[in-house]
């Protein structure tokens, strides 16, 4: 199989796991990532963590904000694959009950994904997501 089809594979199990994750389940998103010390992430809730330890936890804690959630689909926006790194640039739609809200709720938001080989599977070693899927004025980035 190609790098390319092994990638497209990895996309695929990445869209039935963060069905999972969005229903507060982490395990099998978090088995999509790689567990070396140099993998990181960058969610909506928390700071940018490094290392798997940090990764792990911050993925279950994020998860534990999420419930009934449903993965509506994604538009891939870029995609490059080499058989040593590949990166996924994507809007990813998504629905579920976040934090103690009794309401389903829309998320959108924006993801880049950096992966790499290890052991004959491909993983995510870097994940950024956040919801800024649309302009916003320049003092939104203002720190009161």
């Amino acid at each position: 199989m190609s790098a390319v089809d092994e990638v497209e594979e990895l996309l695929e199990k990445y869209k039935l796991a963060t069905a999972e994750f969005i229903r507060g389940n982490p395990g099998p998103y978090k088995d999509l990532f790689s567990h070396r010390e140099d993998v990181t992430l960058a969610n909506p809730f928390f700071p940018m963590v490094r290392g798997w330890d940090e990764v792990s936890a911050t993925l279950e804690r994020t998860a534990s904000r999420l419930r009934d959630g449903e993965f509506l689909g994604s538009e891939i926006v870029a995609k490059h694959v080499t058989d040593e790194l590949a990166y996924v640039v994507q809007l990813a739609h998504e629905r579920a009950k976040v934090g103690g809200s009794e309401v389903l709720s829309q998320i959108d938001l924006r993801n880049t994904m950096i992966l790499r080989p290890e052991g004959g599977t491909w993983k995510v070693v870097h994940l950024h997501g956040d919801p800024i899927t649309t302009p916003r004025p320049a003092e939104s980035v203002i720190q009161e």
